[in-house]
Formats: C-alpha cells, sequence, structure tokens
C-alpha cells in the first residue's frame, strides 16, 4: 500500500484516503476561445508519460479536501515528496531522481 504525505494536513495516511487529479503544473491559456482545435485538444488530452519522476496533483478527498502536488517515481511508485498548490516543482538531487 502507497503512503502519501498530505502538506496541509501533516499526516501521512494511505493512497485510499486520496484521490489522483492527474497532471501538475498544466498551464490554461489566458484565452481560451483564441486557440485552435488542435491547441485545445492537446490541453485536454496531451499529457506527459515519463518513466522516471513525474509532478502530479492530488487530492485529499477523505482529510481535508485540498489538491497538492507530489512528485512520483513511476517505476518504483515511490513518493519523493509533496507540497502545496501553488508552490513550484522542487528540485531533486541526482539520488532520489533514480528512486
Amino acid at each position: 500500500m502507497l503512503l502519501i504525505h498530505c502538506p496541509y494536513c501533516d499526516e501521512t495516511l494511505p493512497e485510499l484516503e486520496f484521490a489522483y487529479a492527474g497532471q501538475a503544473h498544466v498551464v490554461r491559456a489566458a484565452d481560451p476561445s483564441s486557440q485552435t482545435d488542435e491547441e485545445w485538444r492537446d490541453f485536454l488530452f496531451i499529457r506527459d508519460n515519463v518513466k522516471g519522476v513525474h509532478a502530479e496533483r492530488w487530492q485529499h478527498v477523505h482529510g481535508c479536501g485540498r489538491f497538492f502536488n507530489a512528485l512520483r517515481h513511476t517505476v518504483s511508485d515511490k513518493f519523493l515528496t509533496t507540497y502545496k498548490a501553488g508552490e513550484p516543482r522542487p528540485v531533486l538531487d541526482d539520488t532520489e531522481r533514480s528512486a
């Protein structure tokens, strides 16, 4: 079972408390009506599919209900860090990236 740390509640709980909410740091255009169909399609559906460290959004559904971001290694499934929504993505050292 995965254990996830909520940066708002400051608790580490089983993954059943949380819901995956997609890739983190996806930026919406300031004026979506000015986007082409292809740009809008890419915004809605095209996401990174990395083998390694991936920035994800999570929601603490059965707790505070807030959204936060996490860096998770997609091969090992290990959560490297979690951080509050709106904060920049943390920089990891080389040992954390290969976890």
